[in-house]
């Protein structure tokens, strides 16, 4: 870092990898939890001899700078942190005063934390915050990052696989990939040659990939690829909650398949003559939607309580994966990454021409830009990363599938309740609202829908506000049930749950330390990254 791009940041509030101390005298105590926070995340500078005030910063300076650099980095390598570290040190004259920067990179090896286990941090924002139980156990599988999927589970044989999703995942290389050259081989050589077993035994990968389901349940307890298609923007808005919903499949295999096909429905596809009806190489919008759903499904922590889950909304496409981006999100659109988590899975996506070859094929999810005129976002933090296909203007199709799919799905839906279903779908295409609209009497909507929508807003109007009250109240925390009604200033559990934690976790904005156990006895509740911009400073 240059004086100059010091003096830059200076000049802005504290960026996410940059934090000043004054540490004028000595260390300030809570350096080293921005140590420890900089080194779970992405690394950042340490700028001491700065104060902040507010979102100004004043240059005080170090009396001592070579105690207290030497201070500084002996901590480091000493044994105060359950890792030796390192850090390059960097100093200033700022208007005759001495300024210290270290910067701590990214540790190779997490969770970093000093003293004790709980004081593990992680970066959010501009500021540090002790991470939840379930990051520092996402961190400690990360360890196992690129091997976990390639171990050998003993006591298994060919015979645990859904013969079923054997026989279409090698009638898919057949057809895309008719130079593969095990193509022919017994389902025996076959398996072992592409790593679906070793020696006869089948690995973690290839269970996962096309095991029974009492198999895979048994090995990898937690499977479960969601798919869900939302007549809204948002769960809030729909007026049901889904119009569709997939069962749960044996296997990734099949889940893939069935998700592919549904994902048909919402773009322009130039129609193939194959099994699936999808080319192997095309420039359609939805080869650049399945390079995203291969990503989702090779990249996945299968071992987190988090499962894969495909949301399909009026506006966008989400597909959000259990498990982080393993390299910085800076570098997505400008260079390639060969990273996989899990590389036997995304190996058998490549064998069936399904994947791409170099890298996590981001190239070909950005195309959706070019095709559709909608953005695509990558998002990630420890525990989780999401990928987001906007519907733009040129989404062929896309308005009417969704329109289709609103008004098939709320039919039923409308029916099944003998037409008391209420809410509404505040989807962005106007065309959506028609259809929903149509989908209930008419006759009473002549007489009451003016007045219905009017609840209908104040509603959701409720619902925002008490979703912010909520974020307000958490910020950077991680707080308990009880924390929450005290922070509120309220009383009633289950009212404050089902009106202000239930919707701010619906519509992504507070995430559960224990996910996959609700009622567990130590739930905390803490802001994602969509729920931290929400904060009113």
């Amino acid at each position: 870092m240059t004086k100059e791009e010091l003096l830059q940041k200076l000049a802005d509030i504290e960026w996410d990898d940059f934090e000043c101390k004054a540490s004028q005298n000595k260390l300030s105590e809570d350096v080293w939890s921005t140590v420890s926070a900089f080194s779970n995340t992405s690394g950042g500078w340490i700028v001491l001899g700065v104060k902040q005030e507010g979102k100004k910063f004043e240059i005080q300076g170090v009396n001592n700078g070579e105690k207290t650099e030497s201070d500084f980095l002996n901590t480091l390598r000493g044994e105060k942190f359950n890792m030796r570290l390192s850090a390059k040190g960097m100093k200033y004259n700022l208007d005759g005063k001495l300024v210290l920067a270290f910067f701590v990179p990214s540790s190779l090896i997490k969770p970093i934390y000093y003293n004790n286990p709980i004081n593990t941090f992680i970066r959010t924002g501009s500021g540090d915050r002790r991470a939840t139980e379930t990051e520092v156990m996402a961190m400690m599988r990360d360890q196992a990052f690129g091997s976990k999927s390639e171990q050998v589970v003993e006591g298994t044989n060919i015979n645990d696989l859904n013969k079923g999703s054997l026989e279409t995942y090698r009638n898919q290389i057949r057809n895309d990939n008719p130079s593969f050259p095990y193509k022919n081989l017994s389902d025996e050589q076959f398996c072992d040659k592409v790593g679906i077993s070793k020696d006869g035994q089948l690995t973690i990968g290839g269970i996962l990939m096309l095991g029974q389901r009492d198999v895979v349940q048994r090995y990898v307890s937690n499977f479960w690829i969601d798919y869900l298609e939302i007549p809204g923007r948002s769960l809030a808005e729909a007026q049901v909650r889904y119009t569709y919903r997939m069962q749960e499949q044996d296997n990734i295999w099949e889940s893939y398949q069935i998700i592919l096909q549904r994902l048909r429905n919402f773009v322009n596809a130039p129609y193939d003559a194959r099994p699936n009806g999808i080319g192997a190489e095309d420039e359609s919008q939805l080869y650049a939607l399945r390079e995203g759903l291969t990503n989702c499904c090779a990249h996945a922590d299968y071992f987190s309580p988090m499962h894969p889950t495909i949301r399909v909304f009026s506006d966008r496409i989400e597909l959000q994966n259990p498990g982080r981006f393993m390299f910085p999100l800076s570098e997505l659109r400008t260079q390639i990454h060969s990273i996989p988590r899990n590389p036997n899975i995304i190996k058998f996506f490549r064998y069936a021409k399904l994947g791409e070859n170099a890298g996590y094929g981001i190239d070909k999810m950005l195309a959706w830009e070019q095709l559709t005129n909608g953005k695509v976002e990558f998002t990630s933090d420890l525990v989780s990363s999401t990928i987001t296909y906007k519907v733009g203007e040129q989404v062929g199709g896309t308005v009417q599938a969704i329109e289709q799919t609103v008004k098939q799905g709320i039919g039923q839906a409308v029916e099944q309740v003998s037409g008391q279903a209420s809410g509404t779908v505040s989807g962005t295409v106007h065309n959506i609202e028609q259809t929903v609209n149509q989908s209930i009497t008419q006759a009473d909507n002549k007489a009451i829908e003016q007045p219905r929508e009017q609840v209908r807003e104040q509603v959701r109007e409720q619902v925002r506000e008490q979703v912010q009250r909520l974020v307000n109240v958490i910020k950077e925390d991680s707080c308990t049930l009880s924390v929450i009604l005290k922070r509120l200033r309220l009383k009633g559990r289950r009212y404050v749950f089902m009106n202000f934690i239930k919707p701010a976790i619906e519509g992504g904005y507070v995430l559960r330390a224990y996910p996959d156990k609700p009622s567990h006895p130590q739930q905390r509740y803490y802001l994602s990254e969509k729920g931290l911009k929400l904060v009113k400073k």
